[in-house]
């Protein structure tokens, strides 16, 4: 909105307004949307505390998980709405209203994001623990994702709405049979000029799971006090980094990453997610006086999963984001291999010994802040090796 008004009044007086030059710059607009993003949340995270509070809308705690948890009982939840007010007002005021790539981060977060309100709402109104049942939340985040998928197939590898509706016209009349152009190939990272085409339905059918299942796995993660924010935080600002190269046509050319126009003004949203996320850092870090909830943690996954796809940056963000995957996959195979032995020896048998696989370091003997931290310096190892891939090609 910013960057609008400011060409109009340069315009209107570019003799006394040419200082406002300065909004064109994406840097500039990113620094500005981190800042007023953070300040946002510092500023109204004790006023949204004290709402939920008043509203008792208190985290339940399962009686079967750590014993230690217990004692969080009644912490307001539904903090990732604090985050969600920082992202989409900075983001609002200061990226470029024309960009089809931001709006279409923005549906699929706010979308994923009132997926989660509802499964907080009826946790903490219903008192149920378990919230939306996983086939109802399932089926909802689908239908986001394959309509981001869908839109994105045709959109990545052109410059306009114009020209994606040609793509999909095109795609249309072949018999559903045109191939989609290089920049939407999925790229190996380490490898120069090495990606594998993948058509319109391998296109959406990886978009799909990219964006439900990092949306999960973030979710999953968000079990400790600050244990999944600070990730989100780093894992998006290093996409950030992938975004601006991959909308420079100069960089992009010498890095050899495909050049995907109007992908740097995720830039933008990127850095309004590491304000807002920072600032909610603040209110849940150890002791926490807010939890995220689902509609943060959904949100902010489906989020990740929508800039690695525009960005081309799929595996990518499997390896940044490895404690996230790691998250869901001791879901995964805790919850598949107790119901294979239940079957067949008539007794359900565990793999650790409590999951998310935060859990299980805090069942053996971890404290929270021990398992919290050391999950970050991971996390921030692992997106170095991320970013080394700009180069190491």
């Amino acid at each position: 909105m910013l960057l609008s008004l400011s060409q109009l009044l340069m315009q209107a007086y570019p003799e006394d307004l040419g200082f406002l030059r300065i909004f064109q710059y994406l840097t500039f607009r990113a620094v500005m949307a981190a800042m007023t993003a953070l300040l946002i949340g510092l500023a109204f995270g004790p006023w949204v505390i004290r709402r939920l509070t008043e509203m008792k809308i208190g985290q339940p705690i399962r009686e079967y998980g750590v014993q230690a948890h217990l004692g969080k009982r009644g912490t307001p939840t539904m903090g990732g709405v604090l985050v969600l007010i920082g992202i989409g007002v900075a983001t609002l005021l200061w990226f470029d209203w024309t960009n089809r790539f931001v709006w279409v981060v923005m549906l699929v977060t706010f979308g994923f994001g009132a997926i989660g309100w509802v499964d907080d709402y009826r946790k903490v109104v219903h008192k149920d623990p378990e919230g939306m049942r996983s086939r109802e939340k399932f089926f909802w985040q689908s239908l986001i994702g394959l309509i981001a998928a869908l839109y994105l197939a045709f959109s990545v590898s052109e410059t306009n709405a114009l020209r994606t509706a040609e793509l999909f016209f095109r795609w249309v009349s072949s018999g559903f049979s045109n191939p989609l152009p290089p920049q939407a190939d999925l790229l190996v990272p380490f490898f120069k000029s090495v990606s594998y085409p993948l058509g319109v339905y391998g296109f959406i059918f990886l978009t799909w799971f990219v964006i439900v299942g990092a949306s999960n796995a973030v979710n999953f993660t968000d079990g400790l006090d600050g244990l999944a924010i600070m990730p989100v935080v780093m894992v998006g600002s290093a996409l950030g980094i992938f975004a601006y190269v991959m909308g420079r046509a100069d960089f992009s050319r010498y890095l050899l990453f495909p050049h995907i126009p109007g992908a740097g003004e995720l830039l933008v949203f990127c850095a309004a997610m590491a304000g807002a996320g920072l600032a909610f850092l603040w209110f849940n870090a150890n002791p926490a006086q807010v939890f995220m909830g689902d509609v943060g943690a959904l949100a902010l996954g489906g989020a990740l999963g929508t800039i690695a796809v525009i960005t081309r940056q799929e595996i990518v963000l499997a390896i940044m984001g490895g404690i996230f995957v790691a998250e869901a996959l001791s879901v995964i195979l805790q919850v598949s291999w107790f119901k294979y032995t239940k079957k067949r020896y008539g007794e359900g048998r565990r793999i650790f010994l409590m999951a998310p696989l935060h859990h299980h370091f805090e069942k053996k003997g971890w404290t929270e802040t021990q398992v919290v931290v050391r999950f970050w310096i991971i996390t921030m190892l692992l997106c170095l090796v991320g970013l080394a891939s700009l180069k190491l090609r």
